[in-house]
């Protein structure tokens, strides 16, 4: 079990890095792993860990904990082999996840409710609908604790390859195999709306398009008009700055 003083560093800080581009991965320019950190982990309903009213609380059992909710994960045995965190990381996830989420699962209603909380100005519905399908990798209209630290356990300390697998996932919104210019048009409006406009210096009306413009003159080797994933690959792995970013989660928790 953490400390206290290791509990309360997990939520100290909310705010939020907008500086972070959500589609080429750049960095900002001087990166904080922590607000990165509680950034994604805040995100997503269910990672608030709430303090015991006693000591009793703080020290059920890991099966204790389980039974208390509708749904039941598979044991923690199996997600410490099926992820990169350890028991005691999986348990202060878990238990996090049961206070938010008591059913065991989150639904999109639910997820698209906590992430509007972080983009007040804006409109992060269509953005967040996006995000939740990546999670939701039964397509059950729904996100267990297995769904959560999975793609938690990539996204923070996966491989390279692993990791831009799972952004090339969330941004082929149909999952054919290929990104669209229309799927990309899709994603860049979503996160113009939830914080295009209130970013500095402030984008242009045409910012959207000029991204997915850029994106394809950078992916689409071929010209064909979408980008594969060998195409997704081979680019962000010869691109500086998406490969620095793709190291900034690295053993963040």
């Amino acid at each position: 079990m953490k400390s206290r003083s290791q509990e309360q560093s997990l939520s100290d800080s909310r705010e939020l890095d907008r500086s972070y581009d959500p589609l080429t991965g750049n960095p900002p320019s001087k990166p904080n792993k922590k607000t990165l950190k509680q950034r994604f982990l805040k995100l997503i309903p269910c990672y608030r860990s709430g303090s015991s009213s006693s000591s009793e609380q703080s020290n059920l059992t890991d099966e204790a904990k389980l039974s208390t909710v509708c749904y039941r994960p598979e044991g923690l045995d199996q997600l410490v082999q099926q992820t990169n965190f350890s028991k005691k990381e999986l348990q202060v996830l878990y238990r996090g996840f049961k206070n938010e989420c008591p059913s065991g699962v989150v639904n999109e209603e639910t997820f698209k409710s906590i992430y509007s909380q972080f983009f007040p100005q804006g409109d992060s519905s269509m953005y967040a609908h996006f995000l939740f399908d990546a999670f939701d990798t039964n397509n059950n209209g729904s996100v267990s604790f297995e769904d959560f630290v999975v793609s938690l356990s990539i996204i923070l300390r996966g491989s390279i390859t692993d990791k831009l697998n799972w952004a090339f996932n969330l941004y082929d919104l149909n999952k054919d195999g290929c990104i669209t210019r229309e799927e990309m048009t899709d994603i860049m409006h979503s996160i113009y709306d939830m914080m295009g406009k209130y970013t500095y210096p402030n984008m242009q009306d045409s910012a959207p398009k000029d991204h997915v413009d850029n994106f394809f003159q950078k992916m689409d080797r071929n010209n064909d008009g979408v980008v594969t994933m060998e195409e997704f690959l081979e680019t962000c792995q010869k691109d500086e700055n998406i490969m620095q970013s793709m190291h900034m989660f690295d053993n963040v928790i």
